[in-house]
Order: structure tokens, then sequence, then C-alpha cells
């Protein structure tokens, strides 16, 4: 049964920060706040926690749209192609906050996604899931537990997410209540952004 941590957004205890990435790093999936719905995560370099998620989504982990949690822009030049001057200076104005960025992959991904050309990368305006990247020293790779068919509650209230999923995930983090609204998703793999998907993100950063 999964554990339920209750972990302040302004000022997370580091013992318990350090009692999550040590489930990550042992292979565990946890469920945590993000400034857009809660996400369901797991350590980038662990492929077996990689392949349980998309088991879960109930998909191939080499077709699997999942976004990397970053703690911030410099995680990029591990994950991402050189990217120019004006799509650098979107990322700036834009994150942290509630979007996803299609970028194009590097050569160094991780060998799951070995053979994708796109990338998504998410810095959450959050500091729980940015402090739990940072202390894990390596990206989160996640995917929102938002389920269409489900009671919207279910996506917002830590307590209701704990009771769906304390037999299927490892941790559950209660960091308030989540929105549910999902972050806008972004593509600047072409010449021109392309909106993907318009959620909590606001437009204007265009």
């Amino acid at each position: 049964m999964a554990t339920f941590i209750k972990i302040y957004n302004e000022n997370p205890n580091a013992n318990q920060i350090q009692k999550v990435v040590k489930t990550l790093q042992n292979g565990g999936l946890i469920i945590y706040p993000t400034d857009t719905v809660y996400g369901l995560g797991c350590d980038i370099t662990n492929t077996k926690a990689l392949e349980k998620i998309a088991k879960l989504k109930g998909i191939k982990l080499d077709k699997a749209n999942f976004s990397f949690v970053c703690n911030d822009l410099s995680n990029l030049s591990d994950y991402v192609k050189q990217i120019d001057s004006p799509t650098f200076k979107l990322l700036k104005r834009a994150l942290p906050g509630p979007y996803t960025f299609i970028l194009p992959g590097s050569k160094n991904l991780p060998k799951p996604f070995k053979k994708r050309k796109t990338v998504g990368i998410r810095i959450p305006d959050n500091n729980i899931a940015r402090i739990l990247v940072e202390t894990l020293g390596n990206p989160i790779v996640s995917t929102s537990i938002r389920d269409d068919d489900d009671v919207l509650e279910y996506t917002t209230d830590p307590e209701l997410i704990f009771e769906k999923w304390k037999n299927i995930v490892d941790i559950v983090i209660d960091g308030g209540y989540g929105d549910n609204y999902a972050s806008t998703i972004i593509d600047l793999t072409h010449s021109e952004p392309e909106v993907i998907r318009e959620g909590k993100g606001s437009l204007d950063i265009l």
C-alpha cells in the first residue's frame, strides 16, 4: 500500500523529500503535485519503473508521450538538441509555468526513448516538483493522472487520489488541492510554434 505524505509547497520538508527521492531511486512510482494537475512520475533513468507507468497507461513505452519534468533550463542540454535563440527566449519567458514544450530530442536520451525525435519538457511552477527533481539529480518522467471519464474531484483532492491509487503506486504526496486544467502543450520543433493542446498556460507568451 502506498505511503501518503503531506508536503507543503511553500516550505518542503527536506526529510520527506529525501524519502520520496529514495523511493524514486529504488524504481518506485509516485503521484505528486505540479502547477496543473497531479502527475504520476518515476525516475527517468529507471527503465523498469518507466515500463510500469507505460503499462498503467496501456501503451508501449517507446510510443509513450511522457513529459520530462526538469528543475530548470540547465537540464535541457542533456535531452534536447541545440535550440535557437528565439526558442530559448520563449522557454525563459514561459518557464517555470503550466506548459509542456515539445522540442527536438538529442542523442543522449535514455535507452527507452532513443528512437524518439522529440521530447516534451515541463518545468512546473511548483516547489515540491522542482525540489524533487533537483534532489534526485535528473528529470522525473511524468504523465498526468487526469482521466477524462473520471469525476473531476479525483484529479484535485489528494485524499481521493490516494484512495484510487493506493494499491498501484508507492507514494502519494499531498501538496494541497490540484488544478483540473492540464498544461498547455506547444510544439517548437517547426519554424512556427504550434499549439497542440490549450490548457492552463496562457498563449500570450507566443
